[in-house]
C-alpha cells in the first residue's frame, strides 16, 4: 500500500513525495525530494530518452553518409562480387530482369555499413554511455574495442566459417542435383552471415560494459550459463540464412566462446560495483 502510495504521489506532484514524519508523538506529513534521498534508480525511461536523443543529433550525419558512401561504392560493386563469388566456385544466376541491379545495390549497402562500422560504433557508444557517464578513456576503449571485435568477427567469416559453410552445404550436390543459385540469394546469404558474425563478435564488450555500470554483474553471468546457451542457439537460428544445424554450430559455438571471454575479462579488468551481486 506504501509503494502505491508514493507510486501516484510521484506521477501527480513530480520528484517528490510525502513521507509521514513523527515528531514529539505528532503525526506530519512532509514532501521529501527523492531526486536527492536516493530511493529511487535512475529512471530507465530517462535513461532511453538521453540514449534516443544523443542518436538523434547524429542520425541526419549518419544517414547522408551512408547514402552517398553507397553511391560511390556502387561502382565497385562488381569487384566485390567477384571477391565473394570466390568463396562458391559455381557460377550465379538471376531470375528476375532487375534481379543484378539490386544485388550490386545490396553488395554496395553492405560495404557502406562495413566501412562505416568506427563511425557507427563511435556514435552508438556516445548515446550508449551518456546516461551512466561513460566518457574519456572508457569511452575510448569502448569503441575501438568494438571495431577490432566487429572487423575481427568479419574476416573470420569471410576467411574461415563461410567457406566451410558454403563447402558443406554444396556437397550435397549429385549428378542428378546440381545447384542454380540465384544472384540475390547469394549476396543476401553472404552479406548476412558476414555482419551478423561481426556483430556477435561485440558481446564481449557489452558484457564488460553492463557490469561496468552495475547493471548485470559476473556472477549473474555465471548464474545463467543455460539461458545464455539457450540464447545463443535461439539467436544463431534467426541470424544464419539457413536454419541447418552445420550452420548454426558455426555461430553459436564461437559465440559461446565469447560468452565465457566475457566473464573471464570481467574478472581480470572489471572493479564491480558492490551490492550488484543480486542483478
Amino acid at each position: 500500500m506504501r509503494t502505491r502510495l508514493l507510486w501516484t504521489a510521484w506521477k501527480k506532484c513530480g520528484p517528490f513525495h510525502f513521507q509521514l514524519l513523527f515528531n514529539n508523538g505528532f503525526a506530519t506529513l512532509g514532501p521529501v525530494d527523492i531526486r536527492s534521498s536516493g530511493q529511487f534508480p535512475p529512471s530507465v525511461k530517462n535513461t532511453l530518452v538521453i540514449f534516443i536523443t544523443e542518436l538523434q543529433k547524429s542520425a541526419r550525419a549518419l544517414l547522408v553518409s551512408l547514402a552517398a558512401l553507397t553511391a560511390a561504392l556502387f561502382f565497385l560493386s562488381g569487384d566485390l562480387l567477384v571477391s565473394l563469388q570466390d568463396h562458391l566456385g559455381e557460377q550465379l544466376y538471376f531470375f528476375s530482369v532487375a534481379g543484378p541491379f539490386l544485388a550490386h545495390v545490396k553488395l554496395a549497402f553492405f560495404g557502406a555499413l562495413y566501412l562505416l562500422m568506427p563511425l557507427l560504433t563511435y556514435v552508438l557508444w556516445k548515446a550508449l554511455g551518456k546516461p551512466f557517464g561513460v566518457s574519456g578513456r572508457r569511452l575510448t576503449f569502448f569503441v575501438t574495442a568494438t571495431c577490432l571485435l566487429f572487423y575481427g568477427g568479419t574476416i573470420f567469416c569471410y576467411l574461415v566459417t563461410l567457406p566451410f559453410g558454403i563447402k558443406f552445404l554444396l556437397g550435397f550436390q549429385s549428378e542428378n542435383l546440381k545447384a542454380v543459385i540465384s544472384i540475390g540469394r547469394f549476396v543476401n546469404f553472404v552479406t548476412i552471415f558476414i555482419l551478423a558474425f561481426g556483430v556477435i563478435f561485440e558481446l564481449p564488450v557489452f558484457m564488460i560494459f553492463t557490469a561496468q555500470v552495475g547493471l548485470i554483474s559476473r556472477a549473474a553471468f555465471e548464474r545463467n550459463r543455460r539461458f545464455a546457451v539457450l540464447g545463443i542457439a535461439i539467436l544463431a537460428a534467426v541470424l544464419t540464412p539457413t536454419p541447418d544445424a552445420v550452420n548454426m554450430a558455426l555461430m553459436g559455438v564461437p559465440l559461446y566462446g565469447l560468452y565465457e571471454a566475457g566473464i573471464l575479462m570481467i574478472k581480470l579488468f572489471v572493479r564491480e560495483k558492490h551490492g550488484e551481486e543480486g542483478s
